[in-house]
């Protein structure tokens, strides 16, 4: 199975890379992440922010492959605990699909690809700034991955 985290946002500050490489190399090949960074959609002063965030819909559409399990990420989501993830994650595998995870742009996920969404999982209660999630993120899906593996990370 394959987890592709298709994010908008605009490129990242090195220690993000640091630190999502740092969990991504450690998953096993059978159960491989990716990030795939979308551009913002394109916001000025005299323009509703409706338009940017259909421009970002369009562009993480276009990302998602055909037959995968996706899943937004949003304050409507529900809230998982790191077990209920690793149930989450051992779900996905069975399910034989490859995993497609979405981070929309400040303003939310354009309300087309929470239609696409089989699933909604509301991260943290919190705002979090978006180089954060990435590795907060990529972080919680190698310690459910431990959970599934009995390995002694989580403890």
């Amino acid at each position: 199975m394959k987890i592709r985290i298709i994010a908008i946002g605009p490129k990242m500050p090195d220690w993000v890379q640091l630190g999502t490489e740092d969990y991504l190399k450690r998953m096993p090949r059978d159960t491989a992440i990716e990030f795939v960074p979308l551009p913002l959609g394109k916001r000025q002063k005299n323009t509703p922010k409706e338009k940017a965030i259909q421009q970002e819909g369009d562009s993480m559409l276009a990302a998602i492959k055909e037959n995968e399990h996706v899943v937004a990420l949003d304050l409507s989501g529900k809230a998982w605990s790191t077990e209920q993830l690793a149930e989450q994650l051992q779900g996905w595998r069975m399910g034989g699909k490859n995993v497609a995870l979405l981070i929309g742009g400040p303003d939310g996920l354009d309300a087309r690809c929470l239609a696409k969404a089989q699933q909604r999982w509301c991260l943290s209660n919190l705002t979090l700034p978006h180089p954060l999630v990435r590795v907060l993120l990529a972080e919680q899906l190698y310690r459910a991955w431990s959970v599934t593996q009995n390995h002694p990370y989580h403890k």
